[in-house]
């Protein structure tokens, strides 16, 4: 990729550049889904924050778990959510959106003081589409657009997974983007389009 793709991949509706990645470790629970399927999706995230080379702890000494994924049939069931409301003081306004978009998914994301990611919460509403995905293939994809902060429009036309015979796996260009974000000499968050050139350098 290119360091004009890499930007676009940061580049959000309104023009700004932002990119941020984790700040703490990463604690996971997933909610609605069976066993089997809870394993594959702890399994992705472990993968791909491995890929980057961050890291996952027990528990988050703010918040306990600290990436709460959700599984549900209809919107609505998020506000019988105990105390989500507390964690999404927005939420029946949110939820009111979603259920008007016709969404499936959503990510929404939380920031320490300095901007890098402390929380993310993702709500998958299983439709026929998403219901028909296999779950290894849902889990890495949700997996993917949690690790770092890419652009509202990062993947529009277009998915970071590809198939390889019988497998779905991430696309080696995303991958070696999530690898330079992580890299330690860079900075946790960054809103000059600069930061795509040594995004570039890194994954050269």
């Amino acid at each position: 990729m290119g360091p004009g793709e890499i930007e676009a991949l940061f580049t959000r509706g309104d023009g700004a550049y932002l990119f941020a990645r984790w700040g703490r470790p990463i604690v996971p629970v997933v909610f609605g889904v069976e066993d089997a399927s809870l394993a594959v999706f702890k399994g992705a995230i472990e993968a791909v924050v491995t890929l980057a080379g961050h890291r996952m702890a027990e528990t988050d000494p703010e918040l306990g778990a600290n990436l709460m994924l959700f599984c549900f049939r209809e919107w609505g069931e998020l506000l019988e959510v105990r105390d989500l409301g507390r964690l999404v003081p927005e939420l029946p306004a949110l939820v009111g959106r979603l259920q008007a978009a016709g969404a499936n998914q959503y990510r929404l994301f939380r920031f320490d003081a300095e901007g890098a990611i402390k929380a993310c919460f993702v709500f998958l509403r299983m439709d026929e589409d998403l219901a028909a995905m296999p779950a290894e293939t849902l889990a890495l994809a949700q997996a993917v657009g949690v690790i770092l902060l890419w652009s509202d429009r990062a993947f529009e036309g277009w998915s970071p997974l590809a198939r390889v015979g019988e497998r779905v796996i991430l696309r080696p260009e995303i991958g070696a983007a999530i690898r330079a974000g992580y890299d330690p000499v860079l900075p946790a968050v960054a809103r000059d389009p600069s930061h795509a050139l040594r995004l570039a350098a890194r994954m050269g």
